[in-house]
């Protein structure tokens, strides 16, 4: 461990070789759990694509639905089936260990890459020969031409082609105008688990049951659209029943083998409580537990939901059981602490696959996002912390590994213990909680239609979005703007370098000829408006094509919506139902740097002629330090700068223009958001060397944050830029990811507490939508680097998720060390 006057609790426990926050024989069973897969290489599990892909061949001409859900069924009776040693909870989705699934119908026409993934740099997974060849001779042939990528990929008119795949080599992501819906099924999505915990499967499939028996099979509505979905839900609700059941018996079959006394009486309580849920409402915590993890991991079988399907508000809906349990004596505080970390670790095992070379590069480090909700409001607007609140936040700072990754909502009357906990949870220093706004959530989902009932109730899920189970209808992933490629247009008349001659764009004129900035600014605003428009109609064709390609009759089930109208959760305007979608600006900071840069140095000061700045971006520096020196110097965003903040809110204001007029021809609203994940390392790879005195090729600036080392006066000037660049005036805005990066010495202590409340409260204050932390020494990431292998257990928040430092690629390692480590 490196010197560091003060260290991280996370710095601390790393210095003492520890894993822990207490020592390992403290909580035995999940770091015995933990300790038996931590650190592996992840394998791929091929038997859910095995199973999904033999139903599919029996019922190709069948209502897709209906395909899904006997898939599903198919999947629940075949599948292998385990019990970890040592679990509480039953139901996993792969093989033991760390593993990820492939889901074919999605990256069929990648799969003769397969034997790549074990070599590749971001997130590699390990695969058996045998596996290996049955892809190669069953699945890839079974696939060729069938997935969603084949009919996008050629769907797009040459325009929109040009900008987001190579034409010359479809399977090449030109990170312009990214699309993301070929790299997973869904968004992020939230199920309503409280309906589990209150009727069970038994009841959703009796409750669709009756009404497929009361449906007219004369009326083609009933009988074609109706009947087919109804069936779907009976089938799914058979599988979940079927595949815990199958649990039951795994259980009951290992409790008459053990010799152990203890372990043989878990595995007894194990086959009744899965015999029991989730066909069953629960009735105990631990039960309660079960039935939710089964749902969860069932979901992992059903799709490829963004990167994992998240919890939902867990202190809420679980709370009940919890309150009842603790009064009659049922469990105690470190009982229903063991069965949560039980869940934590068999979470850390399940690693979503990207098979897709872009959503490899854009998801890096293994990310995940199986986010769990605390605090917040409840459906009156009152304060909803509770004691399970408290002891979601006690486990992550005393179990502190990656999953789950848990969001923190904060309202304005957020009680003062519970931002002190949140406080105390961000400081231990591996990058939790994620911060969430309700004084900027909530108004804007009412402003988009939703009751204040259902905004009050969000969850978070993904990286930063928020969902409103039984109301969000809109699962069509979307596009990714690269906004610095933009600007990189506007200076080569819409070529870019890396492409060489072809005009990927529109011409905008000779840059050396634009003789006042007004010029200049109108260029930019044509090329990103440009791109915008190539975004949208991609993703109209993207959701015309996706109901065709994927089902999800789980997510229906669970969904009141889908329900009423007997559609599945794919399908396109669900009535009653609020479609929000968003596509994500990409190099934000970045462009806002260089354009104030040309803005002040050119056009102002003169201190630069166009053409001299030109031939520095062309060398890529070399010559010119003097020159790059000038451009670092030149006001930057960041810094509470309205010369900067004022261009960035421009930005936002063309953007949000733009989208107010088009997306309701789409059918849905694509609101403006600044979320990269870690799309913004690939996509700096493809811009040149840009006007703020970046390199080219280096990482872009991340989601709303500031250009690495731009932020010099501090992180509330940080804060202050954020809500400087915002246009209040419109709707169709969501979320802004901020990193903020601190010192430990900054925060030690109960006066590093306060300061760090005192931040919480002004960025609530500012209606800002999201906030994360990194707490941590430069010199323990530098460290990390050389010598990889004495860091094996370090955390870092990278894009609304923490991940291995070690996990990440050297690019993304540099891109978190670069970012500005500030002091209160």
């Amino acid at each position: 461990m490196a010197v560091a006057t003060v260290l991280s609790p996370q710095e601390q426990r790393l210095s003492e070789e520890l894993i822990g926050n207490c020592k390992a024989s403290e909580r035995e069973r999940p770091y015995k759990i933990f300790n038996s897969f931590k650190g592996a290489q992840p394998k791929i599990d091929i038997e859910r694509a095995r199973f999904f892909t033999d139903s599919f061949k029996e019922t190709e001409g069948q209502p897709l639905i209906l395909r899904w859900a006997r898939a599903l069924k198919h999947i629940a009776e075949n599948i292998t089936v385990y019990i970890d040693d040592d679990q509480l909870l039953a139901g996993r989705a792969g093989c033991p260990g760390r593993y990820g699934v492939i889901y074919p119908e999605l990256d069929g026409c990648f799969l003769d890459r397969i034997t790549e993934l074990s070599s590749r740099v971001e997130s590699p997974f390990q695969i058996s020969e045998a596996d290996s060849q049955y892809i190669e001779q069953v699945l890839a042939p079974y696939w060729q031409d069938k997935t969603f990528y084949d009919s996008l990929a050629n769907s797009l008119p040459p325009d929109v082609l040009r900008v987001t795949y190579d034409p010359a080599d479809l399977s090449k992501s030109r990170y312009i105008v990214n699309e993301t819906a070929t790299m997973r099924s869904a968004l992020q999505w939230v199920h309503d688990y409280e309906k589990v915990l209150k009727k069970g499967f038994k009841v959703i499939r009796q409750e669709a049951q009756s009404q497929l028996a009361a449906l007219d099979l004369f009326d083609p509505k009933d009988s074609l659209e109706k009947a087919p979905f109804l069936e779907a839900i009976v089938l799914v609700s058979d599988a979940i029943i079927i595949w815990a059941k199958r649990h039951a018996r795994l259980a009951a079959g290992l409790a008459e083998k053990e010799t152990d006394a203890r372990r043989k009486e878990e595995l007894r309580q194990i086959a009744q409580i899965c015999e029991w849920v989730p066909e069953n409402a629960p009735r105990t915590f631990y039960e309660a537990v079960q039935a939710q993890w089964f749902v969860q991991m069932f979901s992992r079988l059903e799709q490829k939901t963004g990167a994992t399907i998240s919890n939902g508000r867990m202190d809420q809906y679980l709370y009940p059981f919890y309150s009842k349990d603790i009064s009659n004596g049922r469990i105690d505080r470190e009982g229903a602490k063991e069965l949560l970390e039980c869940m934590w670790v068999g979470m850390a095992q399940y690693i979503d696959l990207y098979v897709s070379p872009a959503g490899a590069c854009f998801n890096e480090a293994y990310a995940h996002w199986e986010a769990v909700t605390i605090g917040g409001q409840d459906e009156n607007g009152d304060d909803a912390t509770n004691e399970l609140t408290y002891l979601l936040l006690e486990s992550k700072r005393e179990f502190p590994i990656n999953y789950p990754d848990l969001a923190a909502r904060v309202h304005a009357r957020s009680p003062e213990r519970y931002l002190y906990e949140v406080a105390e949870t961000v400081k231990e220093g591996s990058g939790f909680p994620k911060l969430i706004n309700d004084e900027e959530v909530i108004p804007l989902l009412v402003a988009k239609g939703a009751t204040f009932k259902e905004a009050n109730t969000y969850a978070v899920s993904g990286c930063t979005e928020v969902r409103m189970p039984n109301r969000d209808t809109y699962t069509s992933p979307c596009a990714y703007v690269n906004i610095a490629a933009a600007l990189e247009l506007v200076l080569n008349n819409g070529k870019m370098k890396l492409y060489g001659d072809e005009l990927l764009t529109v011409e905008t004129g000779n840059p050396g000829s634009f003789g006042a900035w007004d010029e200049l600014w109108q260029a930019y605003i044509t090329q990103q408006t440009y791109l915008l428009k190539q975004a949208f109609k991609q993703q109209y064709i993207v959701n015309k094509l996706r109901e065709k390609h994927f089902a999800a009759p789980l997510g229906s089930a669970l969904h009141e919506q889908c329900l009423k109208n007997y559609k599945d959760l794919h399908s396109a305007n669900i009535e009653g139902g609020i479609d929000l979608g968003y596509f994500d600006i990409i190099g934000y900071g970045t462009v806002v740097d260089s354009l104030a840069a040309i803005k002040k140095l050119v056009y102002e000061d003169k201190k630069l002629t166009l053409v001299e700045l030109l031939a520095a971006l062309e060398s890529d520096f070399q010559g010119y330090e003097a020159t790059r020196q000038l451009l670092l110097n030149a006001p930057r965003y960041g810094n509470n700068d309205p010369y900067a903040d004022s261009i960035a809110k421009n930005i936002d204001l063309a953007a949000l223009e733009f989208t107010h007029k088009y997306s309701q021809a789409i059918g849905a609203s694509l609101d403006v958001r600044y979320v990269p994940v870690t799309s913004h390392v690939p996509f700096g790879k493809v811009v040149g060397a840009t006007a703020n005195g970046r390199k080219a090729g280096a990482a872009l600036s991340d989601g709303s944050s500031a250009s690495h080392g731009a932020d010099t006066k501090g992180p509330t000037a940080v804060l202050m830029s954020n809500a400087r660049s915002k246009n209040m005036g419109f709707k169709e805005r969501a979320s802004r990811l901020l990193n903020i990066k601190l010192s430990p010495a900054c925060v030690q202590g109960e006066a590093g507490t306060s300061k760090i409340t005192s931040f919480i409260r002004s960025w609530c204050d500012l209606k800002l939508w999201h906030l994360q932390f990194n707490i941590i020494n430069k010199q323990t990431l530098l460290a990390a680097q050389k010598e990889p292998e004495k860091y094996r257990n370090l955390l870092v928040r990278v894009a609304g998720y923490s991940a291995y430092f070690t996990d990440l690629s050297p690019d993304l390692q540099n891109d978190v060390i670069a970012r500005t480590e500030h002091s209160l």
